[in-house]
């Protein structure tokens, strides 16, 4: 693999790409212009204007003869009706589920563990990595709830490490028999296309069950001037929020930016319980309020920048299979500080420490509760749920078209 350290990629070029009104139409520019594959994965979609134009896109391109793998999770895409699945199966696009689950008494089981990654990869030259979802709530035009997200556009060598993390995922080419799995994708395959130094960093529950977080930890660790973290789930573990204290105790500038209007209650419950401890040590904590924070993206000094799916809660650092992208190029960096200093200038609520909840008796033994369960949650975390997770995929083409054709006469 090239680069100047084991998992580091030379010669990529890395675009910012803020929110669905960059992503979208980059994604599904890029998906019209394909000729032999597109590979998605992704936690949500949903049946909206921005999941129907996806799906016309795919079946335009599988109608065309470029191979199509579409990977949705079970939890997170759980109502896609069988018209919108089956129509994209009989137009020859291969659609997988991750670990799906009945609904009992109405609930959903299998919380746990979920497919969480957001990547795309076009003819093995182009991918795209972040944290957008394919809904109409990533569009300003979806309202106050739209989301505020970011992802990034890959090109040059790192594009062969998504894709074969993308292809590893799939089932052999046919069901039930090994001996026809796909074959991996060679690392040297794609040419140069920039200057930026990249890395895949993923997690899973497998060989990888920290290496998001331990980079973090690390970037942190070496900052000199200054460290920017925005993210919509805010409630890491012990040692990376330790890590962040020092940073700021040894007079590193460190910047958090968190969600001033949550999508969930709890998730601001569990961020503030931190905020007396940050605050102390001098964290800046900004609450974006303009609407819901969907990001997750970091930025070091002048040159280290992530973008990705994982938040830095449990879910995401012990649990979720996850994909973020690091990136060493100056420009990156400083294109993503100017994103990050508009939010916090023009659209944030700095959080003072005079506002700070007063450390009352109960207050600091809640935060030594917290605390100590921050420190041990890797290690408890791996007793929750672990099932085996299944990837099942839609029959196709004959199959799926009969089955359409059944849903349609059963609507007549």
């Amino acid at each position: 693999m090239s680069g100047t350290r084991p998992g580091w990629s030379d010669g990529n070029r890395c675009q910012l790409l803020e929110n669905g009104e960059e992503f979208f139409p980059a994604v599904f520019g890029a998906i019209d212009a394909a000729r032999r594959e597109v590979l998605i994965e992704t936690f949500i979609l949903f049946d909206d204007k921005v999941g129907r134009q996806l799906r016309e896109v795919l079946m335009a391109a599988a109608r065309r003869g470029v191979s199509v793998d579409l990977t949705v999770d079970g939890w997170g895409s759980p109502d896609l009706s069988e018209d919108f699945v089956g129509g994209l199966a009989a137009a020859g696009v291969r659609v997988h589920v991750f670990d799906p689950s009945p609904r009992v008494f109405g609930y959903r089981l299998k919380l746990f563990r979920r497919l969480h990654r957001k990547l795309v990869v076009v003819d093995g030259r182009l991918a795209f990595v972040g944290g957008i979802n394919y809904s109409a709530d990533h569009l300003e035009d979806y309202g106050p709830e739209a989301k505020q997200d970011y992802a990034v556009k890959v090109a040059g060598p790192l594009v062969a490490q998504i894709h074969r993390l993308a292809r590893s995922m799939l089932p052999p080419a046919t069901p039930g028999r090994w001996w026809s799995r796909r074959p991996l994708p060679p690392l040297d395959a794609v040419p140069r296309a920039g200057d930026a130094q990249a890395m895949l960093v993923i997690r899973d529950n497998d060989r990888h069950p920290n290496d998001i977080e331990r980079h973090y930890r690390a970037a942190i660790r070496t900052a000199r001037r200054e460290v920017i973290i925005a993210n919509a789930y805010f409630f890491p573990g012990y040692r990376l929020l330790n890590e962040m204290l020092k940073a700021a105790r040894r007079g590193v500038k460190v910047s958090l930016i968190v969600q001033g209007k949550p999508d969930m209650q709890i998730v601001s419950v569990a961020a503030r319980l931190l905020y007396p401890d940050l605050l102390a040590d001098g964290v800046a904590i900004h609450e974006y309020c303009l609407r819901p924070l969907h990001g997750k993206v970091a930025l070091v000094d002048d040159e280290w920048s992530t973008i990705g799916s994982s938040n830095l809660d449990p879910l995401s650092l012990s649990l979720n299979l996850e994909a973020n992208v690091i990136i060493r190029d100056r420009g990156f960096n400083a294109e993503l500080r100017q994103h990050m200093q508009r939010l916090m200038g023009e659209h944030c609520t700095r959080v003072e420490a005079k506002h700070a909840p007063p450390r009352t008796a109960w207050r600091v033994l809640v935060s030594t509760v917290v605390f100590h369960v921050l420190r041990r949650f890797p290690t408890w975390a791996a007793y929750l749920p672990a099932h085996r997770p299944q990837l099942h995929s839609v029959p196709p083409q004959a199959e799926a078209l009969e089955a359409q054709h059944r849903s349609l006469d059963s609507h007549r």
